[in-house]
């Protein structure tokens, strides 16, 4: 792109709107994958104006826009791949409303998820899901990829609280679908179409969120067990007997092992597989749920059970949870994330298949997330992936066999984190014919001269 072109952005949004200085590109290159693609130009818009204005000319122009909210995706989702524009929604951050007795939220994409969960929560309000990157991802990012996150179980992805869009399409015409009633049936889905279409299909620039009421209680038990079988036999009782914890997690011996060593032995309780149950409601209810699902899992023989009340008290029991990436990464190998689902009763066939992979290839593999709906984090913990092409090889073998496996048990290779660059080359096998082909034509209609996010699976 030639300083011309810098320079009529500059024009047409204003000198503050657009950079191009090395140190700006190099930040707007990528996201937490390994792969990095400088753009031309950053241009960072206030409104959906400054979008709308940007896509026409780039639609004239036929240069590729690469949207990113915070930058904290793990599949390569907002690197630049063709150059051109990164156009960054960060400071398009405003909540516009939060209405108590609609129920609803407005806010821009450039809105920090823990920031409008803390907000609506202050009005007695809630606003489910939770990204374990909550305090730093956006909800721009979150409609990308339809984020989900532990509360997923029982509340649903992201999808299912965005009722209206404002969405910027390719050509600069604004669309705006949906609305702050909570029920619609006028027309197609619009809405839909667009959570969790990774940027490739219009650029968001208003959201409205439905609100559920506060749950006024909360209650978490942690309990421990000497093999992920137990833990995962746990998980099947526990909805055989009529519960639905708002959460389920279950972490193997390998993600203990880490976090042993980053935060101490004192902290992690002993065994080879850890599971977390959450219950919110209210009072007299959680405490009845409370002490029955504590009963349930006593009957398990864990190794270790506690289980705490009220919101501080069940969140010094998360804080393990959430240092399981941070305890991953410290150990200094190269942490390649796949947010695979399994039908829930393929837990621990996945679990061993992991383990199977890593006998075979030699490198280790960590299995933690979701188990009320089988979303499995797998991470392969690889030594020297950036450096030795070897290893790199290596690892696309395993996910080969991963991935295999995955689909033939009738599930996805992607829960929550999307397809980006990361997943880009397993597209094909996971999606039939006919899906692609219907993905080609809708990206087509709205996006003809492929401008918006290029490179990626649909490339």
């Amino acid at each position: 792109m030639s300083t011309s072109i810098a320079s009529e952005l500059r024009k047409l949004l204003g000198d503050d709107a657009v950079t191009d200085d090395k140190a700006t590109l190099v930040a707007h290159s990528g996201d937490k994958w390994f792969a990095a693609e400088e753009p031309e130009v950053v241009v960072f818009a206030r409104s959906a104006s400054d979008v709308s204005k940007l896509l026409k000319f780039a639609s004239q122009k036929k240069i590729s826009v690469t949207a990113r909210g915070a930058g904290f995706g793990y599949v390569g989702g907002c690197v630049p791949v063709r150059k051109g524009i990164a156009l960054s929604l960060m400071r398009m951050n405003r909540i516009k409303e939060i209405h108590f007795a609609d129920a609803i939220a407005i806010v821009e994409p450039g809105v920090i998820t823990a920031d409008l969960k803390a907000a609506v929560r202050a009005q007695k309000l809630f606003y489910p899901p939770d990204p374990a990157s909550m305090k730093d991802c956006s909800i721009g990012g979150n409609i990308a990829t339809n984020a989900g996150g532990p509360r997923c179980l029982k509340y649903g992805v992201t999808r299912n609280y965005v009722i209206g869009l404002e969405v910027v399409l390719a050509d600069g015409e604004v669309l705006r679908t949906g609305g702050r009633v909570h029920k619609n049936k006028t027309g197609f889905n619009l809405i839909s179409l667009f959570v969790g279409s990774e940027g490739m299909l219009g650029v968001v620039t208003e959201i409205t969120l439905r609100l559920l009421p506060l749950p006024p209680a909360r209650a978490t038990l942690s309990a421990a067990f000497a093999t992920m079988s137990q833990a995962a036999a746990a998980v099947q009782e526990i909805f055989a007997q009529g519960f639905l914890p708002s959460s389920l997690e279950i972490a193997d011996s390998f993600t203990l092992e880490s976090a042993r060593a980053k935060i101490g032995r004192a902290i992690v309780p002993s065994g080879s597989a850890h599971l977390l149950v959450d219950l919110d409601g209210q009072e007299e209810s959680v405490r009845g749920e409370a002490a029955a699902v504590r009963e349930l899992l006593a009957r398990k023989k864990p190794n270790a059970l506690e289980m705490a009340e009220g919101e501080i008290d069940c969140e010094k029991l998360w804080a393990l949870r959430r240092e399981f990436s941070n305890s991953l990464r410290a150990t200094g190998l190269t942490k390649l994330n796949q947010d695979v689902v399994v039908p829930r009763s393929r837990i621990v066939d996945l679990v061993e298949f992991a383990e199977m992979l890593q006998r075979k290839h030699g490198f280790p593999i960590a299995c933690f997330g979701h188990a009320g709906d089988g979303n499995i984090h797998v991470n392969i913990m690889a030594d020297r992936f950036n450096r030795d092409p070897a290893v790199r090889n290596k690892v696309e073998h395993a996910l080969d066999e991963l991935f295999a496996k995955i689909l033939a048990w009738g599930g996805v290779i992607t829960g929550e984190h999307g397809i980006g660059l990361a997943k880009k080359r397993w597209w094909p096998e996971a999606t039939s014919e006919v899906a692609r082909d219907l993905h080609h034509k809708l990206k087509d209609i709205l996006d003809p001269d492929g401008i918006l996010n290029p490179g990626k699976f649909l490339d």
